[in-house]
């Protein structure tokens, strides 16, 4: 019963906080674009990936962010989700100036935490599933980030038992990491975020 109360608890205290349509996201400073593979394990494209890039477009051309940070990983040569993604927003029509890319987002813990730590941001919107956002904004709110939500389009349904299954596990594992003091996996040097409006934010 633990698990299914702790995904309870994630899913109702962040429901007001994730919006579905564009227009009734909040403004925010930047996006917090979550990483995910642009294939599936057949090869096939990953239709979780896809709704996630073209919601950060949405955000960004719709004015709602004046960035997106992208957070992804990068664990060898020949895997790197912040580049692949920073290249299909740039397609989206997000011009390389205002995406910037974080490579050491191996977990969600580490994006979130990384956002803050790294990169200073305080205040922002974490795109990716309604039920993947619900846990981001979880944690975001422990570390003190004002965040919100925009969600994604969900892919077919018969992709989706499987993996809100372990969105289940995954939630456990967020309060965990939450008690235990977890860290991320790479802190480092503090780096800069461009926004639209010409001005650094400077950390």
């Amino acid at each position: 019963m633990i698990p299914v109360a702790i995904d309870a608890l994630v899913s109702v205290s962040t429901a007001d906080a994730i919006a579905e349509r564009v227009e009734d996201a909040p403004a925010k400073p930047i996006a917090l674009l979550l990483g995910t593979s642009s294939k599936t394990a057949s090869g096939r494209p990953n239709q979780f990936y896809e709704a996630r890039i073209r919601a950060a477009a949405e955000l960004f051309h719709d004015d709602k962010v004046q960035g997106i940070l992208v957070s992804g990983d990068n664990a060898t040569r020949w895997y790197n989700e912040p580049i692949t993604m920073q290249r299909d927003l740039i397609a989206a029509g997000v011009p390389a100036d205002y995406i910037t890319l974080d490579y050491a987002g191996f977990r969600t813990l580490d994006s979130v935490i990384r956002a803050k730590e790294v990169f200073g941001q305080d205040e922002l919107i974490v795109v990716s599933q309604r039920f993947h956002a619900a846990r981001a904004i979880f944690i975001a709110r422990h570390f003190g980030i004002d965040a919100s939500g925009f969600a994604a389009r969900d892919p077919e349904k018969r992709h989706l038992f499987g993996v809100r299954a372990r969105e289940v596990l995954a939630r456990v594992a967020a309060v965990l990491d939450i008690v235990s003091g977890r860290e991320p996996k790479f802190l480092g040097e503090r780096e800069t975020v461009r926004l639209r409006d010409g001005n650094d934010d400077a950390v």
